[in-house]
């Protein structure tokens, strides 16, 4: 007779289908992505319901500057889901990778399930990668969530049309989904950074607020820094000062070389800080 021990493949130890299951059962999970929704559904209700909501067409508009996205957003579909990662990118999104990362081994140590999952036995390693790449699935899942609702919310309350440039011009049809895909893919490559610290930290504390709470306060303190005009051409080492990088994506012709660079700093600093907690990870004493 062949033993258990024979044929247990640690390579199907904790599939990531299972895990991924689990954590979309979560509480934390559908709260996060009911914010997600709600941001389009509120911005929506205060431009049609504000007090500035009638009248003038300026009134109806949500900001302005040389770069002006946000007053474009109820001049169509588009033009809303591009307003909403603006809206969304600068803390909204940091918070849902902050949380999607930095509460997936914590929670468990917190749990006291933690050594249990190792004693089943899953290998350490293995742990860790499925913990992360459901984490990384879940942002992303998030991510697609928003634009999917804030294109139904924006067709809905503003109809359709093509995706106007705030540098002239405008998109239809096919371009205007590639520019919106190119702004999407460079907005998750940049939450690396936040996902890196919060893994790092995820591995380091039994607190998942510890390591939610860490990964963002570093966020805004690189934001901060990268708001210090003193610190001059320092800055262009900081992940946060390609942000809003993807705007670029809107122009014309694409403006590849800020996301190119800001792509190459964060996940840069996301395999380092990864490559950290594995180490980590591996030489931990586990009691919980």
């Amino acid at each position: 007779m062949t033993s258990t021990a024979a044929t247990y493949d640690v390579r199907t130890a904790m599939p990531i289908r299972v895990e991924l299951a689990r954590q979309f059962r979560r509480r934390r999970t559908v709260v996060t992505y009911a914010l997600l929704v709600l941001l389009p559904l509120i911005v929506v209700a205060a431009v049609k319901f504000g007090p500035q909501s009638s009248g003038s067409d300026s009134g109806r508009r949500f900001g302005g500057g040389s770069l002006d996205l946000v007053g474009l957003a109820t001049s169509g579909a588009w033009n809303f889901t591009v307003t909403m990662l603006f809206f969304a990118t600068g803390f909204l999104l940091v918070l849902v990778t902050a949380v999607f990362l930095g509460d997936t081994v914590a929670s468990e140590a917190q749990w006291s399930t933690l050594r249990y999952l190792l004693a089943a036995p899953v290998p350490r390693r293995r742990l860790l990668w499925v913990k992360l790449v459901v984490g990384l699935l879940s942002t992303a899942g998030g991510l697609v969530l928003l634009i999917v609702t804030s294109y139904a919310v924006g067709w809905l309350a503003f109809g359709g049309g093509p995706l106007a440039s705030p540098a002239g011009g405008s998109f239809s049809g096919p371009d205007a989904v590639w520019r919106v895909a190119v702004s999407a893919g460079f907005i998750f490559i940049s939450l690396l950074f936040t996902a890196g610290i919060a893994f790092l930290m995820t591995v380091s504390t039994d607190a998942p607020l510890g390591a939610v709470g860490t990964a963002l306060i570093i966020v805004i303190v690189s934001s901060i820094l990268d708001a210090i005009e003193a610190l001059g051409d320092l800055r262009q080492w900081l992940p946060t000062d390609y942000t809003n990088a993807w705007v670029g994506a809107l122009q014309p012709q694409i403006d590849w070389s800020p996301m190119a660079r800001g792509a190459a700093l964060a996940f840069a600093a996301f395999v380092v800080l990864v490559g950290i907690a594995f180490l980590r990870f591996d030489r931990k004493d586990i009691l919980s």
